[in-house]
C-alpha cells in the first residue's frame, strides 16, 4: 500500500461532499475553543480533540458537530475556516471542491446573511490564488432546525446568491427529518437554477432515497448507501447515472455501518453506480480524502487504474462546466500515465 498511498497523493481530485465546518482542523477548532473558552464545551487542546470526536451514534455526532458550529462567531472566523479548508484539500491535490455550507447555522448565531456569504466568498478568491484551487458552495438546510431553517436557507441562497453558489442541499439527520416536506424549498431553488444534492440514505432505509429522488430532484445524493439494499433502486440510480457521495470512514464513524468490512461501497459499484469517493468531516472522523480513497482500494482491490476511474467519476458528477470537466478529466489522465507504478 505505500506505492498506492503515493499514487493517491499525487492523483489531482475533486470533492463532492465536505462539509464547511465538519472540515475545521483540530488547530482551527482548539484556537477557536480557546477564544471562547468557559462558553463552549470544546476542548481547547488539540491532543484532546480525537476523544472528543468519539461518537456514540450519529444523534452524537450532530450534538458534537453543533458545538463546534457555535465557536464560528464572526465573519472572520468564517474567513479563516474556509481558508483553511482550502488549504487542506489543496495539501491533497483536490482541484476543484464543492463546499456544503449550512448558512443557517450562522445567521442563527448572529452573522448577518451578507456578512457571511462576503467572507466565504473573500476566502475562496483569496485560496484559489493562494493554493490554485477552486471552490463552489452548496447551500444546505440543516433538516433537525425544521422549516424555518429551509425557509432561511432559501432565502440566503437566492436573496444573497453568492458567486460560488451552485447547489441546495440537505443535511442534519435523516431519522424523524421525512424529505418530502422540504419539496417546496428545492422546487424554488431548483427554478432558480441550483442544483439538487439533499443527503439521503445514510442511517435510513433505500425509501428516503426514493424520496430525495421523487420529491426533491435530486440530481445527485450524499451518501446514499441505502441504496445497496434495494435492486429496484441499483437499476434506477445506475441507468440514470445518478451520483452517490460515498465517505466511508464517516459511515462507520456515525455508526451508519457497523465495521469497514461492512460497508456497501463494492455492491454499489459492482450494480454500475456512479459513486464517488468523499472525506464528509474529515477531522472530526479522523480522516482525510487520501485516506478515504485508500480504503476504498482496499475495499474494491483497486490499482492505479481503478483510482483514477474512481477521480474521474467525481469529475464527471461535479456541476462544472464541460470544458472545465474535460480539463481535469485530461490532467488524470496524463498523471496516470506518467505517474510510477
Amino acid at each position: 500500500m505505500t506505492d498506492l498511498s503515493t499514487f493517491i497523493a499525487g492523483l489531482p481530485k475533486v470533492e463532492l461532499h465536505v462539509h464547511h465546518v465538519g472540515s475545521a482542523s483540530p488547530r482551527i477548532v482548539a484556537e477557536l475553543a480557546a477564544r471562547h473558552e468557559g462558553r463552549s464545551p470544546v476542548p481547547a487542546d488539540p491532543a484532546a480533540l480525537a476523544d472528543y470526536f468519539a461518537f456514540r451514534d450519529f444523534a452524537h455526532f450532530i450534538e458534537v458537530y453543533l458545538s463546534v458550529v457555535d465557536l464560528i462567531r464572526d465573519p472572520e472566523d468564517v474567513w479563516i475556516l474556509t481558508h483553511e479548508v482550502a488549504r487542506e484539500l489543496a495539501r491533497q491535490e483536490v482541484r476543484y471542491a464543492e463546499l456544503t455550507v449550512t448558512p443557517y447555522s450562522h445567521v442563527h448565531r448572529g452573522i448577518p446573511a451578507p456578512a457571511f456569504c462576503e467572507a466565504i466568498e473573500d476566502a475562496r478568491k483569496r485560496a484559489e490564488a493562494d493554493f490554485g484551487i477552486e471552490l463552489r458552495w452548496c447551500f444546505d438546510i440543516p433538516g433537525e432546525a425544521g422549516l424555518p431553517a429551509a425557509e432561511e436557507t432559501l432565502r440566503v441562497s437566492l436573496e444573497e446568491r453568492p458567486d460560488g453558489l451552485v447547489s441546495f442541499g440537505l443535511g442534519g439527520p435523516e431519522i424523524g427529518v421525512p424529505r418530502p416536506q422540504f419539496k417546496p424549498y428545492f422546487d424554488q431553488a431548483r427554478a432558480a437554477g441550483l442544483r439538487s444534492v439533499p443527503h439521503a440514505g445514510e442511517t435510513t432505509g433505500a425509501q428516503t432515497v426514493w424520496d430525495a429522488l421523487r420529491d426533491l430532484g435530486a440530481e445527485r445524493i450524499g451518501h446514499g448507501i441505502a441504496a445497496a439494499d434495494d435492486p429496484q433502486l441499483l437499476a434506477y440510480l445506475a441507468e440514470r447515472q445518478i451520483a452517490l457521495e460515498v465517505c466511508p470512514t464517516s459511515n462507520v464513524r456515525t455508526r451508519a455501518v457497523a465495521r469497514i468490512e461492512d460497508h456497501p461501497l463494492p455492491r454499489l459499484m459492482a450494480a454500475g453506480v456512479l459513486v464517488t469517493i468523499n472525506s464528509d468531516d474529515p477531522p472530526m472522523f479522523g480522516t482525510t480524502l487520501n485516506d478515504e480513497y485508500a480504503v476504498a482500494a482496499r475495499l474494491l482491490g483497486l490499482g492505479p487504474d481503478g483510482l483514477a476511474a474512481l477521480a474521474r467519476n467525481a469529475v464527471t458528477a461535479s456541476f462544472l462546466d464541460p470544458s472545465a470537466k474535460q480539463r481535469l478529466a485530461g490532467e488524470i489522465d496524463a498523471y496516470l500515465a506518467t505517474a510510477p507504478r
